[in-house]
């Protein structure tokens, strides 16, 4: 306080001072006017004695001046010391994320947050891991108070690509011949396992469920002539397309069956683009040749739509009519696909490291993850380091597709892998590394690229939410911006009260249905399949259909607790639940469905998805009556409408609902107050009978011609209109 009395005498003390000084300078200004104006020399001597010098009052308001004029330089000095000392530098970069740019400031990120509040950014699509622009980089570092400095060692860096590919082709020279890769496709029930079966002499037919192929078999089929063939049984069911392509591209032949009875159909065409597709020629078969009603002409010429032009025809195609239940004409068969095996010249390089193909991969209970493969290049031997997608294994067993152990694979040999650290996805690419640290350095990179493909598409979004924000927020400035305060004030309130939080109560009646579910099946093919059907639903706005979760193998008590969390039902395919999950799916009121064929399942899940659907109200017709007369009675002070009518059509009871039908329109639902026969009031009219009726609301007025109708309202369970196509 004494500090600021002082600074303010100081002041006022200056002040009278300058208006001496200034009243001073007025009359010294003659005097020196005139000394300068004279011819004496003594002016030069005059003009260096300096006036504040000599007189005592200028110098002492001089030299108060200075010291306040000091003290003010060396404040802001101090200040400006003190401002530069107290911003901390933060050190940034380019596509930095909210958690890092908070690491970077040493603060939490909520701080991050709080500094991008009533921007252009949306906040609730924000998170730790979403990249920042640099816009809002400098947005926050500024509200916090530091200074900003870019690193280009962040911005610039770049990680080494560890990726793992395919080796250049090899020397022809080198390459040796291969057998055949072959796959058996077609419609679903046209045969093409039966055929198979017969080849391989064992009973692959009977132990499929419901004689249908759910996933891809491959085997080796050593023929009589000595030729081996590598065959892949795809299924024909719809819900498959996927792995019948992904056994399209690994082959090199594709043979076609064709039911002599049924003809082209569905999966007929889209076997046949998957082939055109992957460029592989086609062989076709036509089965069940042996049936009264085939006719292998009739699908010749269908096929000729789809340009499958057979020899017969002048095209290349091979055509052979078969039996495969008969086992008739499979020898002119084999005989046709190897003849076209050694016109393509098949060969490969059996050395260096394998390359292959994943089948595919389920999860085996003694053995842990299992993968079915086709080798394409090198020769597999136990303790090989093998890299496919995001997963890595060193081989520890090898088998064939009858569960035999064998010590080694060449090349067009279907495999089974043992010693998989995870699972990989059917169709991956199987690469052969030297050691285990590069293969971990080769799933660590695909890890990372696959991150960086998500941030991308994360910062896009972000980046898209902003913009529609921003447009948003102009729109709504726009909307505002010529309003007085008082209005504006009361529509923001009328807007945020129709936006209102529902109650809990109120939000459950009000959203629409919702069943999540859990996938899980015996391999990772049919899982794939069941997924894909999922893709096709379109009835979200009757019902949300959710996939909490979706994998490989049995169900487990993780998968119970998931669908008691989410109040969800897990549907398995092909695999066992054990009694213990089955007691404690009971106990947590958790339905646990399961199916060994895939349209039994989807049929399933429709039926679960109508159920959670609110049932619909359908009118049933109990009696119809004509209007004859209209007239009025006084009941107490008013008058009531009254129609007097015959019933047409079963009776009118009077507990039940009404309608009054104009000219074809419903102007009126509801029930009667009164209905009479003669005089006595009743409460059933039968056909034929006349009667005298009034309605609950007065004020509606009855015509001659008029008809009124009795119903009644049952409710209808509804039905999901989604449909998965077939």
């Amino acid at each position: 306080m004494n500090q600021k009395i002082l600074k303010l005498e100081n002041l006022l003390r200056f002040h009278t001072v300058f208006r001496q000084l200034h009243s001073l300078g007025q009359r010294r200004l003659a005097q020196w006017n005139h000394v300068f104006s004279s011819a004496y020399p003594v002016w030069t001597a005059q003009l260096c004695i300096r006036p504040w010098q000599t007189d005592p009052l200028i110098g002492a308001a001089l030299s108060q001046y200075r010291l306040l004029v000091t003290k003010k330089e060396e404040r802001s000095q101090k200040s400006q010391l003190f401002s530069t000392k107290s911003k901390k530098e933060v050190e940034v970069w380019i596509g930095m994320t909210v958690e890092e740019l908070a690491r970077a400031m040493e603060k939490d990120i909520d701080c991050v947050y709080e500094a991008l509040m009533n921007t252009a950014i949306d906040l609730d699509s924000l998170e730790a891991h979403s990249r920042l622009d640099e816009v809002w980089i400098k947005e926050v570092v500024k509200k916090a108070g530091m200074k900003l400095k870019w690193s280009k060692l962040k911005q610039d860096k770049v990680r080494e690509n560890k990726d793992a590919v395919r080796r250049p082709q090899a020397d022809p020279a080198l390459l040796t011949p291969r057998s055949p890769v072959v796959t058996i496709m077609g419609h679903v029930d046209h045969g093409k396992t039966t055929l198979l079966d017969k080849l391989r002499k064992t009973q692959v037919a009977a132990m499929e469920a419901g004689g249908i192929t759910q996933h891809i078999g491959a085997f080796l089929v050593s023929l009589p002539s000595g030729e081996k063939i590598t065959f892949l049984d795809t299924p024909g069911h719809a819900a498959f397309s996927a792995m019948r392509a992904r056994g399209a591209q690994v082959t090199d032949i594709v043979i076609l069956v064709v039911a002599a009875d049924d003809g082209v159909m569905k999966q007929t065409v889209e076997s046949i683009q998957h082939a055109k597709d992957a460029q592989v020629p086609i062989v076709l078969a036509i089965n069940k040749c042996d049936k009264a009603e085939a006719d292998p002409e009739k699908v010749k010429k269908e096929l000729l739509a789809y340009d499958v032009v057979c020899e017969d025809y002048g095209g290349d195609v091979q055509a052979v009519h078969i039996s495969a239940l008969m086992g008739d004409n499979l020898m002119a068969l084999a005989e046709a696909t190897v003849a076209l095996a050694e016109m393509l010249e098949l060969k490969a390089d059996s050395t260096g490291p394998v390359e292959g193909t994943v089948i595919e991969s389920f999860t085996d209970k003694g053995r842990g993850p299992v993968t079915t493969a086709i080798i394409q290049r090198g020769t597999l031997r136990k303790g090989s380091i093998l890299v496919a997608g995001k997963s890595w294994a060193k081989v520890r067993l090898m088998f064939d597709e009858n569960g035999k152990t064998i010590h080694e694979a060449c090349p067009s040999m279907p495999v089974g892998i043992v010693g998989w650290r995870d699972l990989p996805s059917a169709g991956d690419e199987i690469l052969e590394v030297e050691s285990e640290p590069r293969a971990r350095a080769v799933v660590d990179w695909r890890k990372y690229e696959q991150e960086q493909e998500k941030n991308k598409e994360d910062l896009k979004v972000v980046e898209e939410k902003r913009k529609e924000h921003q447009e948003a927020h102009q729109k709504a400035r726009e909307k505002y911006g010529n309003i007085h305060w008082k209005e504006r004030s009361f529509l923001k309130y009328q807007e945020r009260k129709e936006q209102k939080p529902l109650k809990a109560k109120e939000k459950e009646e009000r959203d629409s249905p919702i069943l999540p579910i859990i996938i899980k099946g015996d391999v990772d093919g049919s899982v794939e399949a069941i997924v894909n059907i999922m893709d096709t639903y379109d009835a979200s706005h009757e019902c949300e259909l959710e996939l909490v979760h979706f994998g490989v193998g049995d169900v487990s008590e993780n998968d119970v607790n998931l669908a008691e969390t989410f109040r969800g039902v897990i549907y398995g395919f092909n695999v066992n639940v054990g009694n213990v999950i089955q007691k404690s799916a009971a106990k947590k009121g958790v339905k646990i469905k399961l199916h060994k064929i895939i349209y039994h399942l989807i049929e399933d899940l429709q039926e679960e998805l109508s159920s959670r659907l609110p049932c619909t109200v359908e009118e049933h017709p109990i009696g119809e009556a004509s209007i004859l007369a209209t007239f009025s009675v006084t009941e107490g002070k008013k008058k009531v409408p009254v129609a007097g009518c015959r019933v047409q059509k079963g009776q009118l009871e009077k507990q039940k609902k009404f309608k009054l039908i104009r000219n074809g329109d419903v102007i009126w639902k509801g029930s009667l107050s009164s209905l009479k026969h003669h005089k006595d009031d009743v409460s059933v009219i039968k056909t034929g009978m006349d009667c005298g009726l009034s309605l609950s609301e007065e004020k509606i007025e009855f015509k001659v011609g008029d008809e009124i109708i009795c119903y009644e309202e049952k409710q209808v369970p509804a039905k999901t209109s989604w449909d998965p196509g077939f």
